[in-house]
């Protein structure tokens, strides 16, 4: 069997909190605008074949992280040691945390940081590529196994939308037995779980995890993945960008440590955990089929429901408008100050579980 090397030292995270497997792709893939890479999705080609230009955020814009960051600390805390409670329950000696590059990557953090501090326990952490539509990082799975023999690896991610990595990743790891006959559990673990899709989560409420508010400078200065057959070899893992330039900017050390201070002000009751495993239900795909027929929106893929996938809609799509349940959800004011930035309109929708959802123009419209 091949042996996979040990990967380079990437990103702004201590490698104690997490090793990125991933190839590091700087001057070798430029970004491209919004416009751009939203004609060639809509045209059949993959977003993972190309990189956005990284949303570089306003002072305004990082005032009102930093306002929100102190207002759901302690919720995110909450919600983390109730996920991390669970996988400690659930899972076996042999447990591997695998986050899922790079929304679930500063999750995966918190997770190994909370079962360190309360159970002197020191989890391996990998952060890998998963992508819609091409699946999971085999290379990187097959590393972990070979540096962590009979390895339980527990899957991570940030929040849900409709659900569509929870698929990836069930479909992903069949092919995986498939093609090296290793079966691996495909069980999701999320904090915030707000479509109702995925087997572990810390909460069901549509709140805003503040990493989710930025790009790369508050996910360890890395790009999304990319998988694209001139720059990604047979045996290389997917790849990213290090964007070492942003180092004076970056948050990421400090949204970390500003939530793990947070675990000991936390009140969970671990006698009441299982409300948050295997809850799931069809609500929210049910609720944005309503949407698709309500605007007239051909692929269901132009539809991103929830905080965290409407702000990404908002950094790096071309959105066509934004559906909210309130104007007055607190938890929506950097969705309300980012539409107001790109002049995206906002229209009251009352009939999602959702707090808010992104609607991507046509390409026709662009």
């Amino acid at each position: 069997m091949k042996r996979y090397k040990v990967p380079e030292n990437f990103g702004s995270y201590s490698r104690e909190d997490v090793v990125f497997l991933l190839k590091n792709l700087n001057g070798l893939i430029d970004e491209k605008s919004n416009e751009e890479r939203e004609a060639v999705v809509q045209n059949g080609g993959h977003y993972s074949e190309m990189l956005p230009v990284e949303y570089f955020p306003t002072e305004e814009y990082i005032r009102l992280f930093h306002t929100i960051l102190q207002d759901t600390k302690v919720k995110v805390a909450e919600a983390v040691a109730v996920v991390a409670e669970i996988i400690k329950e659930k899972r076996s000696s042999n447990l591997v945390l695998a986050s899922l590059a790079r929304a679930g990557t500063p999750i995966g953090i918190l997770i190994k940081r909370y079962i360190q501090a309360k159970y002197g326990i020191t989890l391996p952490h990998y952060s890998i590529s998963i992508i819609r539509g091409k699946g999971i990082d085999k290379n990187a799975l097959r590393f972990i196994l070979q540096t962590h023999p009979d390895a339980d690896i527990q899957f991570i991610d940030g929040w849900t939308g409709k659900g569509s990595i929870k698929t990836t990743l069930e479909a992903a790891l069949k092919d995986f037995y498939h093609s090296d006959a290793i079966e691996l559990d495909p069980t999701l673990a999320v904090v915030a779980d707000p479509g109702e899709c995925v087997p572990i989560c810390g909460t069901k409420e549509d709140f805003l995890i503040p990493s989710a508010c930025l790009n790369a400078t508050v996910s360890g200065l890395i790009s999304r993945t990319v998988l694209r057959d001139d720059l990604i070899g047979e045996d290389d893992f997917h790849g990213a960008k290090f964007y070492k330039e942003w180092q004076q900017d970056d948050l990421s050390n400090m949204f970390i440590d500003t939530i793990t201070e947070c675990f000991g002000k936390t009140d969970v009751d671990t006698t009441d955990l299982e409300q948050y495993v295997n809850c799931m239900s069809d609500k929210g795909i049910k609720e944005m089929k309503l949407i698709q027929e309500r605007f007239g929106i051909s692929d269901i893929n132009r539809i991103k429901p929830g905080v965290g996938e409407t702000t990404r809609v908002l950094l790096r799509r071309m959105p066509w408008k934004i559906l909210v349940n309130s104007l007055d959800n607190p938890n929506l004011k950097h969705i309300v100050l980012l539409a107001k930035d790109r002049n995206v309109p906002i229209e009251i929708y009352k009939d999602m579980g959702y707090g808010c959802c992104g609607l991507i123009k046509s390409v026709k419209e662009i």
